[in-house]
């Protein structure tokens, strides 16, 4: 019989190759997805004994005491993503938001496993488990709602309509890109699925996004879309050392068309994917296919 290990990686995203574009590395609405959902698996339900928090500050968005006590001697009824950030919803309400940085990860361990370097927190859980959060170089953070509600910063990409999605981007002046990326706009779209989603709608990177008619508007909410839930349905994308609940990568990486391609053949038209830069992020496009 297959056995899972004692102590799980929810996320594991540690400095990324030289190769990469460091700022792309950070989890996006995927990635995060997954993670929320292998965390909700395998802790839904469960109580809160007791909280162990780290002496560095950064981590912590709110104070160590209302984290404390939001959390102590409550049961976690739900784990889930709004846009970047992991939500926990607890029991008689409240929340515990966990947004992972670029090198934060979800530990589900057995008590026993010894605590890894630069741990900021540690909730330990009634059947003797614990949930801890881990990150290296202390982008992350961790905050509580005492009364929950949180909402994101922008609008949902999985579920926005068409005609909210075009409302988003009326009069805007910033490359196409650019807008994909403005958390206040769209929150979860980062780097990666923002450069595949442009490729499978045909729209060069640098265009204006008030400039874009309706119809490729349309084109575009159906790509993100699609591009989003097919990322999700494979585990996300594993360009650095991204891997699941269960320690296994995701697939997604083998989808791209365009992201970190660059100099390699467009697979539609044989072109020479070209790199720049949009908005600080390094940009993937193909110059034909892309108008």
């Amino acid at each position: 019989m297959f056995r899972l290990p004692t102590q799980f990686s929810i996320l594991q995203w540690v400095k990324p190759r030289a190769t990469y574009d460091t700022l792309s590395l950070m989890p996006e609405l995927p990635e995060v997805e997954t993670i929320a959902n292998g965390v909700h698996t395998r802790i839904s339900g469960q109580w809160i004994e007791q909280v162990w928090l780290g002496s560095k500050r950064e981590p912590f968005k709110s104070s160590r005491a209302l984290i404390e006590q939001t959390l102590t001697g409550r049961r976690i009824d739900r784990i889930h993503r709004v846009g970047k950030t992991i939500v926990v919803d607890l029991d008689g309400g409240g929340q515990f938001l966990v947004h992972l940085g670029m090198t934060g990860r979800l530990l589900v361990s057995a008590a026993e496993v010894p605590v890894p370097p630069h741990t900021h927190a540690v909730l330990k859980l009634r059947d003797g488990r614990e949930l801890r959060f881990v990150d290296a170089r202390r982008f992350g953070r961790l905050s509580v709602l005492p009364a929950g509600g949180f909402t994101g910063t922008g609008r949902e990409p999985l579920t926005i309509s068409l005609d909210e999605f075009v409302a988003l981007f009326r009069g805007r002046k910033t490359p196409i890109k650019s807008a994909l990326l403005n958390q206040k706009l769209l929150h979860g779209v980062g780097n990666i699925y923002a450069d595949e989603s442009l490729f499978h709608a045909g729209i060069c990177p640098l265009r204006q996004a008030g400039r874009l008619g309706r119809a490729e508007l349309e084109r575009l909410h159906q790509a993100l879309q699609m591009v989003l839930r097919n990322a999700i349905s494979l585990g996300g994308s594993s360009v650095s050392d991204y891997v699941d609940a269960d320690g296994i990568r995701g697939f997604f990486q083998l989808e791209h068309r365009v992201y970190m391609r660059t100099g390699e053949m467009c697979l539609i038209c044989h072109t020479l994917i070209r790199r720049t830069i949009v908005a600080g992020r390094g940009t993937h496009y193909c110059p034909v296919c892309q108008r």
